[in-house]
Formats: C-alpha cells, structure tokens, sequence
C-alpha cells in the first residue's frame, strides 16, 4: 500500500504532523551530533524521519507498527546507510540501541512508552538515553513538567522529575496535523539522570509507596493519608524536620520533600515491608 492510498487509523491513535516549523523544532531540540544513534518511534510517512536524517547523525533506527505504510517507508528512506526501519509494537520489541528517542507517541500508550523508555523509580530502564524528545497531549506534558501547587501536578509529576529535566519545547495545536486531533499537544524533552544520581531501590521503593498511597485521596492532607505508617509523635518531628506541615495536601509537596519524607520513614521504621496502601 502507498502512502496515497493510506488513511490515518484511530485504533493506532494516528495524527500526521505536518507543521514544517513545528519539524524543525523537535529536531533542533534534540541536539543531535554526528556518533549519536537515534530512536524514532512511530514514523508515519516520514516526515520527521526526513527531517532527522538531514541532520548530523550517525544511524537512525525506526519503529513502526502500522504495517501498510512499512513499504513506503522503506522506499522513501532505503537508499540512506544510516536508516533502518523495524516492524512492530514499540512497548513489545526489542528496541535498537540509540542514545536518543525522538517519537510522536499515540496518546493511548504514551504512559506505558514512557515507564518501558525512562523506567519507573524502583525499576530503571536498562537504557539511559541522553535526552528523549517527544510530541504527547498536552495534558500529559503539563502533568510531566509542572510545578507543586498547580493543579495538574500529581504523583507523574514526582516521578518523571525524580527521573529526569523535563521542559517544554512548544505548544502543538491541532491545525500542525493531519487529519487535526481534538486536543492540544506539545512538544516535550526529558533528559534522564544518568544511573548514579538516581535514588538507591529502598528509597526508590518508599517513595512510590508513598506516591500511590497520598495521591490516591489527593484532596485528603497529609496527616490523614500518612497516618499509620509510624507513630503520631515520631510523625510529625519527622515532617518538620523535612520541611513538610502536615497539613498540606500531596500536590503541594515537590520531589526533594517527597524523598526526604521517604528516607525519614525508611530510618524510623528500617524493617517495616513497603507495601501499598
């Protein structure tokens, strides 16, 4: 099938980006120098991957699902050395090596994509990439990057900047795609912290405790929520030591409380198992 006969396909959450500005935006943000491989998720018909290819590169490796526009991939790029095309479900194959994925995520996996290429905090991805730049919905990026206090802060928010800088790019309206979406996108890069710089697994594991168990009643303050989990009295001492009133809601913590409040617990109560809620 040729990309002319080809029709975008919502099961495969497919919006063609078609906003030459917003092209050259994505691959300025990603820096690329010429020893870097890159790992592009999702090509489509090769707009992006054009763009890239044009830049100073040393290989870039292709992941595709959709199988009807894998031949008009491979006719529009086979004849360059440095790009290789792979067929398949990027949450289920092998991933080439790459030191950086750029990728227009289909919003229904974007959260699965994301923990599968950065890795959760008790579970690190295998890879470390330098910098991933992605196209997401633009309420994911805002939940990805903002700050305590707004109201689309939440327990992603904690995770994904306990695990890397993340940043806005740009906004992407509809009208950048074809055929155009129903929500606002935009462009986000996220430079994961390399291995060394990452919370140690015992701490790695309170803080996701904790994560899931206050932002489950994220309306609930702090005292509530975290009641349980060590004396009362030891408790508090504990939070003020870190800077934390317990009055406070877990949207208004921001990650370095959340990691003092999850090694303050992890030394009052050493051998007490971290399970959920």
């Amino acid at each position: 099938m040729t990309f002319a006969a080809h029709r975008a396909r919502k099961r495969f959450g497919q919006h063609w980006l078609v906003d030459q500005t917003v092209l050259e935006r994505i691959v300025t943000a990603a820096a690329l120098q010429n020893d870097e491989r890159v790992l592009e998720i999702g090509p489509g018909r090769g707009a992006l991957t054009e763009r890239l290819l044009r830049s100073p590169l040393a290989a870039l490796a292709a992941v595709e699902l959709d199988r009807d526009l894998l031949a008009g991939l491979q006719q529009r790029f086979a004849a360059d050395p440095r790009f290789t095309l792979v067929a398949g479900d990027a949450l289920e194959v092998p991933l080439p090596p790459a030191d950086k994925v750029v990728a227009n995520i289909p919003y229904n996996i974007t959260g699965p994509l994301l923990e599968r290429l950065v890795g959760r905090l008790d579970r690190p991805a295998p890879t470390v990439y330098r910098r991933l730049v992605l196209l997401v919905q633009q309420e994911v990026g805002e939940r990805i990057r903002c700050s305590p206090g707004s109201s689309a802060y939440s327990a992603l928010s904690v995770r994904l900047q306990l695990l890397g800088e993340c940043r806005l790019v740009c906004p992407v309206p509809p009208r950048c795609f074809q055929p155009a979406p129903k929500v606002q996108s935009e462009v986000i890069s996220i430079e994961p912290l390399p291995l060394e710089r990452r919370l140690d697994p015992a701490l790695a594991r309170r803080v996701e405790q904790l994560l899931r168990r206050c932002f489950a009643a994220r309306r609930k303050m702090l005292r509530n929520t975290l009641a349980g989990l060590a004396p009362a009295e030891a408790l508090a001492d504990l939070a003020a030591a870190s800077g934390i009133d317990l009055q406070q809601r877990p949207q208004e913590l921001g990650p370095a409380a959340w990691v003092a409040l999850a090694a303050g617990l992890n030394r009052l109560t050493p051998h007490q198992p971290v399970t959920d809620a």
